[in-house]
């Protein structure tokens, strides 16, 4: 069961080094499919992005935070 997750942790970062690879092409003009690719994997960064920022409570903040 072990091999399993590590299976599943890898095709993950596979995925995701894909994706990166993806959006740097499609930045430098890549065919219709990059470009496809790279919108979603922006979408998928900005609702993790969105998804990490509403569970922290709006008073976390600290003096550390900012920047004393």
């Amino acid at each position: 069961m072990g091999d399993m997750v590590v299976l599943g942790l890898l095709g993950v970062l596979a995925l995701v080094i894909g994706g990166c690879v993806c959006v740097v092409w499609a930045e430098r003009g890549g065919p219709r499919w990059v470009r496809v690719v790279a919108a979603v994997t922006r979408g998928a960064g900005e609702l993790l992005h969105s998804a990490g920022r509403g569970s922290r409570g709006s008073g976390s903040r600290t003096s550390s935070d900012d920047g004393d």
